[in-house]
């Protein structure tokens, strides 16, 4: 069943559509906000799909307006999903108090803990309902989406990648936590949403999974030299490690200057696109 979506705005980007809409979540139980970029190709039939998951802070929009990222999007012929980082106004006391947790830092999974466990649910809202409507309400090839981040959200991708392989056939990350169970960023998210156990913590850690059997496609990982995030939050290595051991099939790129924020994401953002081409295109 179609599901009614509010749409807030709409605009003509390289030849496609750029639309920002709103629905109320029964995942959620509040509404929430998301974009679809449909490139040109979009108007005469199905195309493959990148959901791209944001970092700490953003919202709906921050992709869309700062990667820009519509132009390889209209290039290639793939549609773009992003959507807000985490339900907001909430009405749970100290929600927005860190910018680092609560509002804006949803961490792409389900709180399993009090008060965060009625509204946090992320990973079901995007692998269930979000997914849902792109693959039914919009012109998408349904076997061929993939998924992509950044920070916060490059754990997100990541870590939905390894759990959720029947749906996301193409995977990659810039500036990705990578082991969120080893850095602080992690631990403080973890422990309120998911409680003091760190066997449940492994379940949503990238480099955890990779350890404990699970697989995904080609990973692509790139991540500037001059990230001020890099040693203590991110661990690439740590990912790169596991990846070795597994025999994971993992392209983890390092660029000298580079910093953590939309200037190094917009540099690289048409790599990335064009890998989830090149990876969707040999998906069944």
């Amino acid at each position: 069943m179609e599901q009614l979506l509010e749409t807030r705005s709409q605009h003509i980007c390289f030849g496609g559509t750029q639309g920002f809409y709103q629905q109320d979540s029964s995942v959620i139980g509040l509404p929430m906000r998301f974009s679809v970029y449909q490139p040109p190709q979009a108007q005469h039939g199905v195309v493959p799909v990148v959901f791209f998951l944001a970092g700490l802070t953003c919202t709906e929009e921050t992709f869309m307006i700062k990667a820009g990222a519509q132009r390889y999007a209209a290039e290639y012929g793939l549609m773009l999903v992003t959507m807000d980082t985490s339900p907001r106004d909430t009405g749970i006391p100290g929600e927005a108090d860190d910018w680092d947790f609560g509002a804006g830092a949803g961490f792409y999974l389900d709180a399993t803990e009090q008060p965060w466990s009625k509204h946090f649910l992320m990973e079901s809202f995007i692998t269930q309902e979000l997914y849902g409507i792109i693959v039914n309400q919009f012109p998408t090839d349904k076997n061929k989406i993939g998924i992509c981040g950044h920070s916060m959200g490059g754990h997100g991708a990541l870590t939905l990648a390894l759990r959720h392989p029947n749906l996301f056939r193409s995977v990659s990350a810039l500036a990705p936590i990578t082991a969120p169970i080893d850095c602080p960023w992690g631990q403080k998210a973890f422990g309120f949403y998911l409680g003091e156990d760190q066997n449940v913590w492994r379940s949503h850690d990238a480099t955890a999974l990779i350890k404990d059997g699970y697989s995904t496609s080609h990973i692509l990982v790139d991540q500037g030299l001059n990230d001020q995030f890099l040693q203590a939050q991110l661990n690439p290595k740590r990912l790169e490690a596991a990846c070795e051991e597994a025999g994971q099939k993992l392209t983890l790129r390092y660029h000298p200057g580079y910093d953590h924020g939309y200037y190094f994401i917009s540099t690289f953002i048409s790599d990335h696109l064009q890998h989830h081409r090149d990876v969707l295109g040999r998906s069944a």
